[in-house]
């Protein structure tokens, strides 16, 4: 290869950097602007990685990031399964959507932050108390966008698993969740954003563990290095979160053959 197509193709990996790069650039001559000037709120982006280095090398990041991971994958399960199941229930069955249809607009704007006072006299402080609430959170959007997949559902092929006689459970395994699998994944790539927020949110409000907490802590000491190198920390798990639910999603679309 040549050094012109070397060049050339490189530059398709580097052209999502850029924009970054010059934000960063920019918030670093003005945050250490500000910094000269006198302001203790605010910390340029090297300092924050010096803070990052630090809370790497003493476990503190890996404990706190396991933690918030953690609980957030635990309660997306847990909201994914009862979502998934009641969605694909009132997707198949127009009277139990009629039924339940009320019930669900009541309780569905309900934010889940709101839940905290009640999680915390329920289970107190830690990973039942955060559990709850995420999976809480997580259970809304699965159940809508399962319920609205099934709907969409080839009616030809529910008739056909009438007529061979196939049972509620053979049909929702065999007929409707091959059927729906692009639009799930699509549910659980939302489920594991709001799953994650939700995690940070309860941390930062309530919660004395996770990224979040340790965040808040970070403020609180007057440490904004810190406190940045948290916020970005967020983001890149965030990121890498959702950089592998669509590497699976392309690995279980292959594996079906439906990948384009």
């Amino acid at each position: 290869m040549t050094d012109e197509g070397a060049r050339r193709g490189l530059l398709p990996l580097l052209r999502p950097w850029v924009f970054p790069a010059l934000l960063l650039s920019l918030f670093e001559w003005y945050a250490r602007r500000a910094v000269a000037q006198g302001s203790e709120a605010l910390a340029p982006p090297s300092a924050a990685l010096e803070a990052f280095a630090g809370a790497a090398l003493d476990g503190s990041l890996w404990q706190a990031t396991g933690f918030t991971l953690g609980t957030a994958a635990l309660g997306l399960l847990l909201g994914a399964v009862f979502g998934i199941a009641l969605g694909i229930v009132l997707g198949l069955s127009l009277r139990a959507a009629q039924l339940g249809g009320l019930s669900i607009e009541v309780l569905r704007p309900v934010p889940s932050v709101a839940l905290i006072p009640l999680s915390m006299l329920m289970f107190g402080f830690g990973v039942r108390m955060e559990l709850a609430i995420v999976a809480f959170a997580t259970f809304w959007p699965m159940l809508v966008l399962v319920q609205s997949a099934v709907q969409q559902v080839e009616p030809r092929l529910l008739e056909l698993s009438r007529v061979l006689g196939l049972s509620a459970r053979d049909r929702a395994f065999k007929i409707v969740l091959p059927a729906i699998v692009p639009r799930l994944f699509v549910a659980l790539r939302l489920g594991v954003a709001v799953a994650l927020v939700v995690a940070v949110t309860v941390e930062i409000a309530a919660n004395p563990h996770g990224m979040g907490y340790a965040m808040m802590i970070a403020q609180q000491s007057f440490d904004p290095a810190l406190m940045l190198a948290w916020l970005g920390w967020i983001g890149v798990v965030g990121f890498a979160v959702n950089a592998g639910m669509l590497r699976l999603q392309r690995h279980v679309a292959r594996r079906m053959g439906t990948a384009p």
